[in-house]
């Protein structure tokens, strides 16, 4: 069947944004893809990746490039702060019996990746700018752009994340972003051979973790318990992570912690979160990803629910009878399993601050991970 549209501008060049110019594009649409920053940056160290987002990689059609240039791995171990294995979570090889269920990579790397595929699927990638104002009415949207010229187009899709300006638009009595009351830090290190998985280290009001992002690196992160959003100074970064780990005895910490220098792009940030009520849409505008459904990591499932809302977008773009009904089938697809990682991500965290039940933690962990397999 032939889609409903021809012709969508993206606002916002991250993941969920690129992957839905991806899909649009393979399907026959014209697609304007706008970014605000004139570089295309995508800061951070690395990003952790389960079986679903790899599912996700295979349909965009980046899987074999991810496995190059990023690392795919099976199972997840979780460690006392002495190095006492606690437990170990699977993960399921959904997108493929050749395929590991999890992984980790650069998110540069990352960037890097879907950017060529956005380019190469014909989208119109314009940077430095974005949308200065719009008008819908039954036909289209009108926009005028910031570097003053103006487009028409049969839908808009906004994948402005976080602090999104079209939803604050759209969507004006919509939640803000809400602090989660920890942090994360993470920093870039060599990787030794004895690491060859993610691995979780799980202390009072503090948890590290070590991921390969590729052949010869690996990301450490770790979440602290931090009761007061204040500023972090940049040249304190590396001291304060160091000191965080002093308390971890277990080897491969302690090796992490010896290996951290100026070189190790230490970087940290607020943990935030974000669920915004149906309905994501406004007439012929709709919201994907971060916009309205921005999670915390302790699921590694941000990025994944952002790409899959891109997929489940251009699928109910092809075969509804009309925008409204591809647009309803949109939400209903992808509410329950948005927010499941965003409120299970968000109560994980709590268990961690509270210093909570365990047991708690590994059963929603696993109950999270079974759900996710499921199909999209």
């Amino acid at each position: 069947m032939a889609a409903l549209i021809q012709s969508a501008l993206v606002v916002g060049g991250g993941f969920s944004g690129m992957s839905a110019a991806i899909e649009l594009r393979k399907r026959g649409i014209a697609v304007d893809l706008v970014e605000i920053d004139p570089h295309w940056r995508n800061y951070g160290a690395g990003i952790s990746i389960g079986g679903p987002t790899l599912r996700a990689f295979r349909t965009l059609g980046i899987l074999e490039r991810f496995l190059d240039e990023g690392y795919a791995c099976d199972g997840l171990d979780i460690f006392s702060p002495e190095g006492v294995l606690l437990t170990q979570v699977p993960t399921p090889r959904i997108a493929g019996d050749e395929v590991p269920g999890s992984g980790a990579v650069m998110r540069p790397v990352l960037a890097k990746i879907l950017a060529d595929a956005t380019r190469a699927s014909g989208t119109d990638v314009r940077l430095g700018c974005t949308v200065s104002a719009l008008e819908q009415d039954a036909d289209g949207v009108t926009v005028d752009f910031s570097d003053g010229s103006r487009g028409r187009y049969d839908l808009l899709i906004g994948a402005d994340g976080l602090y999104s300006g079209l939803r604050e638009r759209l969507l004006p009595d919509a939640p803000k972003p809400r602090y989660s009351g920890q942090g994360v830090w993470r920093a870039v290190l060599p990787r030794p051979a004895s690491v060859t998985r993610t691995m979780l280290w799980v202390g009072n009001h503090l948890k590290i973790g070590l991921n390969p992002v590729s052949r010869d690196e690996m990301y450490l992160f770790v979440n602290e318990d931090r009761p007061v959003n204040d500023l972090v100074p940049p040249e304190e970064f590396l001291t304060r992570l160091k000191a965080l780990l002093d308390p971890f005895t277990a080897p491969e910490v302690r090796n992490a912690r010896a290996m951290l220098d100026e070189h190790s792009l230490v970087i940290f940030r607020p943990l935030e979160g974000l669920l915004v009520e149906q309905p994501w849409y406004r007439g012929r505008t709709v919201l994907i990803g971060d916009a309205v459904h921005a999670t915390t990591p302790h699921l590694a499932s941000g990025a994944c629910i952002g790409i899959e809302d891109a997929i489940v977008l251009a699928e109910e773009l092809e075969n509804a009878s009309s925008l409204t009904a591809a647009l309803e089938s949109f939400q209903q697809r992808r509410w329950e399993r948005c927010r499941l990682v965003v409120e299970n991500s968000m109560r994980l965290g709590e268990i961690e601050i509270n210093g909570g039940d365990k047991a708690e933690h590994m059963r929603i962990m696993h109950a999270s991970f079974a759900a996710l397999a499921q199909p999209i």
